[in-house]
């Protein structure tokens, strides 16, 4: 009678826990995500295989290139687990779970970036700036929040789609791409998180063109010379057309660079740096900051 094959809750848990904790820490440009998977099935092709042969062709599969959104993309290493188990109860072959791990890059990370790093972490980080801005007194409860609530929400979801993606399989997955459940999850994130950006863009990011035009000025009602009077004011005029118009510009030209252009972080920053005190100058010589 042949035994199945089961990976233990144990096993389970050191393969996501691997996963959570070093998914980052040997990406690079040949294998991207290939070589933390890896490590990850580790544990649970020790359990699943006997001879040292089925092993070593298992690691081999799981080492190839690889990528996605390593907190939403912990379903596919559950996936994944859920296949290699029924491989080595003959239920499955090697070159399916292969096909199944390239198919899922595109979705897992699509899904990924729209809920989690376009979503949730700028709504988490909107609401710790509101609490360290509320009180002056108390702005150091804003990075304990968010030191808190980070890693242990991270963790909760990451977690609970792992076990979603073992105990579903690959037929949750596909039934969920064949109903278009996905494509419509994917486009509703993506728009939330547009409009969280655009919020934040709003809320957080200052920007002015410090540029105005001050005279002295005659009323002709009194005959008295009024002194110092603003008759242009180029941020003003702008607002009044459209609203942070400045801000959103400056974020967009950011993103521009950053995206498109592959600046450095530290090259935007010296950028911002060099704008700020152009601007400034501009300030004091036009009187706005006098």
């Amino acid at each position: 009678m042949t035994t199945i094959k089961k990976i233990s809750p144990k096993t389970l848990k050191k393969s996501f826990f691997t996963w959570f904790f070093w998914n980052g820490c040997s990406q690079q440009a040949e294998s991207m995500l290939g070589m933390a998977f890896g490590q990850s099935m580790a544990p649970v092709i020790e359990e699943l295989y006997d001879t040292r042969e089925d092993k070593a062709k298992a690691l081999n599969r799981h080492i190839t290139l690889f990528n996605t959104e390593a907190q939403v993309g912990s379903i596919c290493n559950g996936i994944v687990c859920g296949l290699e188990e029924a491989n080595a109860n003959g239920q499955c072959t090697p070159e399916l779970i292969e096909s199944v791990k390239v198919a899922l890059i595109g979705p897992t990370s699509a899904i990924g970036d729209s809920l989690w790093v376009a979503t949730i972490i700028p709504v988490l980080l909107t609401i710790c700036l509101s609490i360290a801005q509320a009180n002056a007194s108390t702005a150091w409860l804003g990075p304990v929040v968010y030191m808190i609530a980070y890693p242990v929400g991270t963790c909760a979801l990451s977690w609970w789609l792992f076990r979603v993606g073992y105990r579903s399989g690959l037929e949750g997955m596909q039934g969920m791409m064949a109903t278009g459940k996905l494509d419509a999850l994917t486009d509703a994130m993506t728009v939330l998180g547009l409009i969280v950006v655009g919020a934040l863009t709003a809320s957080f990011v200052s920007a002015s063109l410090p540029i105005q035009i001050v005279k002295d000025v005659l009323d002709g009602a009194t005959g008295e010379i009024l002194q110092n009077q603003v008759l242009f004011n180029a941020d003003n005029m702008l607002n009044a057309i459209f609203p942070k118009i400045l801000p959103l510009g400056l974020t967009l030209l950011v993103y521009w660079l950053y995206a498109k252009k592959k600046w450095s972080p530290l090259k935007l920053m010296g950028l911002i740096l060099v704008l700020a005190c152009l601007l400034t100058a501009v300030g004091y010589l036009t009187g706005v900051y006098a």
